[in-house]
């Protein structure tokens, strides 16, 4: 959305600041928010918005008639579950760009990426911004800051199919107007042409990197999302150049017969090595999942999703997508023939409460299901909230999911005296890793670290940043993202968990004759790990133990 757009959008009369600050002060006063807000509505009957609460509090602070209270904004805050993870995700979709794959159950629809449909709401954005990527991230962190959001750590989640089948000019000049955004620098520099053959050069990306080092807009994860068979060691040293820190990928399937039938186009093998190949370099390892493909079914659905824990795999995160029947997928075809019939919704609700219960402490679920509107859905499961509808069928059964997601401390205060630290140990392919957790006594984490030994057997990829060394792959605190220098009385995130984590690692790492400790650090957390010993290396930040 044009910024000048969105500065109309969001205009505050003097009217509503006033009945604002009404609000606020009587929420000051004890006041529960919902009361406040029905006691002084507008003159039109509506409830005050929360923008405009937001927007009345800062011009109060700004003004000094008030003292700054993070836990007051906290309160007025909209949808504070957005930023509880300990970062401010921004998603944007890079433009429609044919895509090597050929899946039966893809969406496909006129101006979009491959599998979005543009009322999806992160495509949505993408499409009003003519998928220009300066727009897409500059309005997504106006959006957030306007409704009370920090917004100085980004992780920059960019969507939009296979990145890979991208051209490389493309990627850099995405990756390059991403941190612009994030920098507050507009260069305007138009999109390379597709038929130009101008030579790659990075040198304004290296620029852009480091003006956002310290910039107000740090970005401290940048994701991409390609194909287990796009995955080589030219393309992960081609990645980390961009800045890239973690990877999704599409397995959905881990039965060579299944992605056979819906014509994927690789093998489970590819994805095993992929992941291998991701591991060795450090990265984040997302994985999607699809229930319900044709050719499957509730038992073998049951099987499959066990393969990911015990052949190898182990993704540190995981999207579990329901096969969703639309009308512009080859699926469909499939359906009009009798030969797919979708699950209903009760029959995925207990087929995911059973599995979320196997899954393993160190990975975290992050979606159960895709935000395709129902109007789409030809048959089968329309509710889009079914992550409320397996936890509510788990507190049923009295059972509980242990995923990363289901155990932080959101906004649960910290005694750092009542916090242990558990070391869990398992071994996929080809590496141990170490999934080292700051632990409350009930059981919610406050901070984790990924540590990953490589196996003699571990793939070489020719980058000198990893001879020889341990990696770690994620530091990550939570709570509710803060800005950066300030405090918040029991924050996760500012009582020194990542510095006692890292020494940790440390200590485990020389204890298995490491001699030295490399971390996949993104762009704005540099200066971090460079406080606590790490010199830049050519793709990681490098130190000896």
């Amino acid at each position: 959305m044009d910024p000048e757009k969105w500065r109309a959008k969001q205009f505050t009369t003097p009217e509503q600041m006033a009945l604002a600050k009404v609000i606020l002060e009587e929420m000051r006063i004890g006041r529960r928010l919902d009361r406040a807000l029905r006691s002084h509505p507008q003159p039109d009957g509506r409830l005050m918005t929360k923008h405009v609460l937001v927007a009345a509090y800062r011009e109060l602070v700004s003004s000094g008639e008030w003292q700054e209270n993070p836990d007051f904004l906290a309160s007025i805050r909209m949808k504070p579950v957005r930023t509880l993870s300990g970062v401010t995700t921004v998603t944007v979709l890079t433009k429609p760009y044919p895509c090597p794959g050929r899946c039966i159950f893809c969406p496909t629809e006129s101006y979009m990426p491959k599998s979005y449909l543009k009322d999806e709401p992160g495509a949505a954005r993408a499409f009003q911004n003519k998928f220009d990527p300066f727009e897409q991230v500059s309005s997504r962190i106006a959006e957030y800051r306007d409704v009370g959001h920090p917004t100085d750590k980004i992780e920059c989640l960019i969507l939009g199919g296979t990145w890979s089948a991208y051209r490389r000019d493309y990627q850099e000049w995405f990756v390059r107007r991403c941190f612009d955004a994030m920098n507050g620098t507009n260069s305007l520099e138009p999109e390379p042409d597709d038929r130009s053959s101008a030579p790659l050069s990075i040198e304004k990306m290296r620029i852009a990197q480091h003006v956002n080092e310290t910039t107000e807009h740090r970005n401290v994860g940048l994701v991409i999302e390609t194909r287990p068979d796009e995955i080589t060691p030219d393309e992960l040293s081609w990645l980390r150049k961009l800045g890239v820190t973690k990877v999704q990928m599409g397995a959905q399937s881990l039965d060579n017969r299944v992605l056979a039938l819906n014509q994927r186009g690789h093998t489970a093998e590819d994805t095993l090595r992929a992941t291998t190949l991701l591991r060795a370099a450090g990265f984040k390892i997302v994985l999607h999942w699809m229930p319900n493909l044709l050719g499957a079914t509730l038992e073998s659905d049951r099987a499959d999703f066990e393969r990911l824990w015990q052949d190898g795999y182990a993704p540190d995160e995981i999207k579990i997508y329901p096969t969703q029947l639309l009308e512009s997928a080859e699926l469909y075809h499939h359906w009009k023939r009798g030969e797919y019939t979708p699950y209903t919704t009760d029959e995925l609700i207990q087929l995911i409460a059973d599995l979320k219960t196997g899954i393993p402490r160190y990975c975290r679920v992050n979606r159960i299901i895709r935000d395709i509107p129902s109007i789409h859905v030809i048959e089968g499961n329309k509710r889009t909230s079914l992550r409320q509808d397996v936890l509510s069928e788990l507190k049923r059964r009295g059972r509980a999911c242990n995923c990363i997601r289901c155990r932080e401390v959101r906004t649960q205060k910290v005694d750092t005296h009542s916090l242990r630290l558990d070391d869990l140990v398992y071994r996929p392919s080809s590496a141990e890793e170490h999934f080292l957790s700051f632990v409350t006594p009930d059981d919610r984490i406050a901070g984790y670290l990924r540590l990953s030994l490589p196996s003699a057997e571990a793939p070489k990829l020719g980058m000198a940043d990893l001879e020889g060394a341990a990696l770690i792959r994620e530091v990550h605190v939570y709570g509710q993202s803060l800005p950066v220098g300030s405090e918040q009385l029991g924050a996760a995130q500012h009582i020194g968990l990542g510095t006692h984590l890292i020494e940790e690692a440390e200590s485990i790492a020389r204890a298995h004759g490491f001699a030295r400790m490399a971390v996949i650090a993104a762009v704005g957390t540099r200066n971090y790990y460079q406080k606590r010993g790490f010199d830049r290396g050519e793709l990681y930040m490098v130190r000896s133990i």
